[in-house]
């Protein structure tokens, strides 16, 4: 039995194709479960816009697999806490313990834990190797960086978050963990048993893509003329369009997928870790894992109010991008300018809205999400 009445999956579907209609972005998907359950599951507008108002090119499908920028988080924490599950390692262990090399001993960063690399505490939220996008394909090169590099905060006191190196460290420790590289233990962990099978932590030898095209756009570009509005955003969108950072693995940043598996993979956190069957963490870890760990009123990168699970955004502040009323139990994670997942656990509700047009982080970006979010919630209670 249908969640969502045809009347309000049509309001939803409007609003959706309104945002493509006044060129907020030229194409998009929106994906969302309801008790394990798929119940929207929309797509429209062009995957490889040519550039013009038009955009005319190939069609987005809720088969288009697109550039996720941040929430590829998600993803790799949940491929770290599959090690806890296994008892490979613990939250408050020291990074060090794993991956000896990290720190010298007896130094300040040799005392960060896990935990604190997981809710944004390290210390490390920036790098030089974050704007060396020549570099992110070597990830020994990557790792060595890491390594050389001394906190600005001492481990565990300033939420500031890792834009880059959380996906580097959160990586590497499943590397050290594991014995295998972060990419293959969350399609194994991860992606295969939750049959998200258009995503991946960027794109292996054996994948041809396509992937859409991401399209840069500043402030307000729907209300000027297209062509003087592209720039701002245009050297990120050409940099993640590259196929070098296709081929990269950035845990933090160049996940490959559609809304639709990331509403699968947030419709298995909200119910404790296990959907049509398959457990892929243990409810006791989801729990861990989404609980308030750090907060802030002024977080160190973001200038702006933040709250962290381990690998996750919680909600309940003014600027989350979960919805204009975010419940403070809902959790999830947005990507740059483009994209955000959540889950409302309480109500067994996953959401899903991918797009290929990159747009100013703070305002446009979180209404976009926040209006469509809020439908969605409108939506489910009739």
């Amino acid at each position: 039995m249908a969640r969502i009445s045809e009347g309000a999956r049509q309001r939803v579907s409007g609003l959706f194709d309104r945002h493509l209609e006044v060129g907020l972005h030229h194409g998009a998907q929106c994906a969302v479960y309801v008790d394990g359950e798929l119940e929207l599951d929309l797509a429209g507008g062009q995957a490889s816009p040519n550039g013009d108002a038009t955009g005319d090119g190939e069609p987005t499908t809720t088969e288009t697999r697109h550039v996720l920028f941040s929430c590829t988080k998600p993803y790799a924490a949940a491929a770290l806490h599959a090690l806890v599950c296994d008892g490979a390692l613990a939250y408050d262990d020291r990074v060090v313990d794993h991956w000896p090399s990290f720190a010298e001993a007896g130094s300040t960063k040799a005392d960060t834990t896990v935990r604190q690399v997981l809710n944004h505490t390290a210390g490390l939220p920036a790098s030089d190797i974050d704007r060396q996008p020549d570099l992110w394909g070597d990830w020994n090169a990557v790792i060595e960086r890491i390594e050389g590099m001394d906190p600005v905060s001492t481990p565990g006191e300033q939420p500031a978050y890792h834009s880059l190196t959380f996906g580097w460290l959160v990586g590497e420790l499943v590397r050290r963990v594991s014995g295998r590289p972060i990419e293959e233990v969350a399609t194994e962990r991860v992606f295969d048993p939750l049959e998200m099978n258009d995503t991946g932590i960027g794109l292996r030898e054996t994948e041809d893509g396509p992937v859409a095209t991401l399209t840069g756009y500043t402030a307000f570009d729907g209300c000027r003329d297209l062509e003087e509005g592209l720039g701002g955003h245009t050297t990120i969108a050409d940099s993640f369009n590259s196929e070098s950072v296709h081929r990269s693995v950035i845990p933090a940043a160049n996940g490959i997928g559609t809304a639709r598996d990331m509403a699968r993979f947030y419709a298995c956190l909200a119910n404790g870790g296990e959907l049509d069957g398959t457990r892929i963490l243990e409810s006791e870890v989801v729990e861990t894992m989404t609980t308030l760990w750090a907060a802030t009123d002024e977080d160190g990168t973001l200038r702006k109010p933040s709250r962290y699970g381990l690998g996750v955004w919680k909600g309940g502040t003014s600027t989350d991008p979960f919805g204009s009323l975010t419940p403070s139990r809902v959790f999830g994670h947005s990507g740059l300018g483009s994209s955000v997942g959540w889950a409302d656990p309480a109500r067994n509700i996953s959401f899903s809205y991918v797009t290929n047009g990159v747009r100013e982080e703070t305002y446009e970006h979180v209404t976009r999400m926040s209006t469509l979010s809020d439908a969605v919630r409108l939506a489910v209670d009739g």
